[in-house]
């Protein structure tokens, strides 16, 4: 079978810079599925994307398809014949449609019947054949929420096309795309290579684009090639360069030959918050700030220009012209909103809904006071800060900085909080309260800032399930599945003792009668839903956790011990008869309607079995009770691990079912004692 290199390119006006990579490679990955349903053989496939163009090539991919053998399911047997034994309708139709007659069909049984089929041999296609439909059916598959027209023509993409390459080899494939006809001819950079460039074989294209096109048309060496003169550039200037890898991506999609250049900004600027200047230098004007070893940014910042001027100057300073009045503008809003202390700006929250049910966001920063100061007063906390912070914590949603950039809201409300000369924990509070943001997000530091936190997510879970709006299925508008995690989150990592019961009560009571009461406890039920997912990240298995929730303890930390504990107890060498052993006890009790904790009575233990395993019994009982109270689950369950050998002799030699009610009670006491035990730590019966 002849194999050959293939290059598609498909040439276009600018693409959007954060489709570009997922474009090319759904492009290209849909193409490739084809081919290997069609049973073409290939080697490495490589994808480049550049603002211009889509393209990939294929290495040493078969021309031709083989002849194979295919099996074509027809009729069931009994559709297929009548009563006579001859052939229906259906099985004609069927054997004429395979080019076959009806006896040269074949039978196979299957757990649904027997059915009829046809073994036909399918005649392979030339590859040539094959690939105007590959990429027609890739490009209706491609993720492009908004097509568009262009011209007179009915063909609909993200945007325009230009030219269509496709080289077999050396070869031009007799293919159209989107109203392009193939050829060999590629672009090159608008500027530096204007000129037509015409391939000789497909496995040339990055190099010739690169060496006379001025295109690095593989995605993964631009960024790097970005990133690279990025950093450079910030030392040159004594700094370190700010690189965010979603800028990043989005910049080399952006540029098809970059060269990093530096610009600066007047020192007057920085003393408006960092987070501002950075987040218009970045988002505005996709510009990599520059800090110092400390942190601390800099009056400077690279831009990546898509061509290599001889005028490098002139590219500079037209880039510090632009970005001027953007930093301008930061430094106005920043200078009035600091013209009112962060009190003033809270008070037009009083007309700002925050959920028509629950009333405005000022309500709610008096709910989360009154909450952070309970929190706060669990926790070691001072609760009067706690208390200010959180009636504080959402003011600067008002300030003009926060209404221009979206991103400073809790940070605004540091700085104006510094600026009056607030406590430090009060400032940080402002900030704290967002996190964690996302999954691995960093979390709050300060008390102050925990017991805000806190009260915000809890206020905002309780309040949405207290008016019925629960999360359902993929729908959280209310973000309540990260806010519940990022509760958790707090409480564990920064080993609070709260009780997340009490505090989900304590957010009830605020809202009085805005929210049905009854609809709390599916709140809670939410929050011990949400374990699950944080341990299953940390590759603890489903059993553990649902051994310990069988427990309910209401306190994350602690449930947060016992899953740790549990799951070092199952690797145990014990850990998977004493499972067995609970799960039988369970059972027995269960159908006997034992509940409680029944007396032992010593005098009427019978057999040496059961009286060895109530002497292990009440020898560890008064042992592991100082344990339980330390929250040293590992400790008590590493000493219940010897029980295994009374509690397997017990079983193999003691009835417990027997007639005499007072013995088969006494047994039944000193299972339920066993068990119980157990339950102090989890039910490993769910570990069984």
């Amino acid at each position: 079978m002849q194999r050959a290199d293939l290059l598609i390119e498909l040439g276009t006006e600018e693409l959007p810079p954060k489709a570009l990579k997922s474009l090319s490679e759904a492009f290209a990955n849909e193409v490739l599925k084809q081919i290997d349903d069609a049973g073409l053989e290939h080697g490495e496939m490589k994808i480049f994307a550049a603002p211009r163009r889509l393209a990939f090539c294929i290495a040493a991919l078969e021309t031709e398809q083989a002849d194979r053998q295919v099996e074509r399911k027809g009729p069931a047997v009994k559709a297929a014949f009548d009563a006579d034994g001859n052939a229906t309708k259906a099985a004609q139709g069927f054997a004429q449609s395979c080019g076959l007659s009806v006896d040269q069909l074949d039978t196979i049984e299957t757990d649904k019947g027997a059915w009829l089929v046809a073994r036909v041999t399918e005649q392979g296609k030339a590859l040539a054949d094959l690939l105007p439909e590959f990429l027609e059916q890739s490009v209706q598959r491609l993720p492009i929420p908004k097509r568009m027209r262009w011209g007179n023509r009915k063909v609909q993409f993200v945007r325009p096309t230009q030219w269509l390459v496709a080289l077999l080899d050396d070869k031009v494939l007799p293919i159209s795309l989107l109203d392009q006809s193939a050829d060999r001819i590629t672009r090159g950079h608008r500027f530096h290579a204007p000129a037509p460039i015409s391939l000789k074989h497909a496995n040339e294209y990055a190099q010739r684009l690169h060496d006379e096109g001025f295109v690095m048309a593989d995605f993964a060496a631009r960024r790097h090639s970005v990133e690279e003169q990025a950093i450079a550039a910030g030392k040159n200037e004594g700094g370190v360069t700010s690189i965010d890898a979603d800028l990043l991506d989005e910049v080399t999609a952006l540029v098809e030959w970059p060269m990093a250049l530096v610009g600066h900004f007047e020192e007057e600027f920085l003393r408006v918050p960092q987070e501002a200047l950075i987040t218009t230098m970045e988002e505005n004007q996709k510009y990599f700030p520059v800090l110092d070893g400390d942190g601390k940014l800099k009056n400077a910042f690279v831009f990546i220009s898509n061509i290599d001027s001889k005028e490098k100057s002139v590219v500079i300073s037209g880039n510090e012209k632009v970005v001027r009045p953007r930093l301008a503008d930061a430094a106005f809003f920043y200078d009035n909103d600091r013209k009112k202390p962060l009190s003033e700006h809270a008070l037009p929250l009083e007309k700002v809904v925050f959920q028509q049910q629950l009333g405005t966001v000022a309500e709610k920063c008096q709910r989360i006071g009154v909450l952070a100061k309970i929190i706060a007063g669990q926790i070691g906390g001072d609760e009067a800060l706690a208390q200010q912070a959180g009636e504080l914590c959402k003011a600067d949603l008002a300030s003009d900085m926060v209404y221009e950039f979206d991103t400073m809201q809790g940070v605004m409300g540091y700085y104006l909080a510094k600026n009056d000369g607030l406590d430090n924990d009060v400032a940080e509070a402002m900030r704290e309260q967002y996190l964690p943001r996302f999954s691995g997000d960093q979390l709050p530091n300060t008390k102050t800032g925990m017991a805000v936190a806190l009260a915000d997510k809890l206020d905002t879970l309780v309040g949405i399930f207290g008016i019925g709006q629960k999360p359902t299925g993929d729908k959280d508008p209310y973000a309540l599945r990260r806010a519940t995690l990022g509760i958790l989150r707090i409480i564990i990592e920064r080993e609070l003792p709260l009780d997340i019961e009490n505090l989900i009560n304590d957010a009830g009571q605020l809202f009085g009668d805005r929210i049905e009461s009854g609809n709390v406890a599916d709140a809670i039920e939410f929050v011990r839903a949400r374990y699950r997912a944080i341990y299953q990240e940390q590759n603890i298995d489903t059993p553990v956790i649902l051994a310990v929730a069988a427990v309910n303890p209401t306190q994350p930390l602690d449930f947060d011990r016992r899953v740790k504990a549990v799951a070092a107890f199952r690797q145990r060498a014990e850990a998977e008869a004493l499972a067995a052993a609970n799960k039988r006890v369970a059972n027995i009790l269960a159908k006997q309607n034992v509940s409680g904790s029944p007396q032992v009575d010593a005098a009427k233990l019978i057999e040496p079995e059961e009286k060895a395993l109530f002497s292990a019994v009440d020898a560890i009982s008064s042992a592991i009770q100082s344990k339980v109270a330390a929250r040293d689950y590992a400790a008590v369950l590493a000493e219940l691990s010897s029980l295994r050998a009374p509690v397997d002799a017990f079983f193999e030699k003691v009835m417990v079912m027997v007639d005499d009610d007072a013995l088969k009670n006494n047994r039944l006491a000193l299972l339920s004692q066993l068990r119980g035990m157990f339950l102090q730590v989890a039910d490993i019966s769910e570990l069984g």
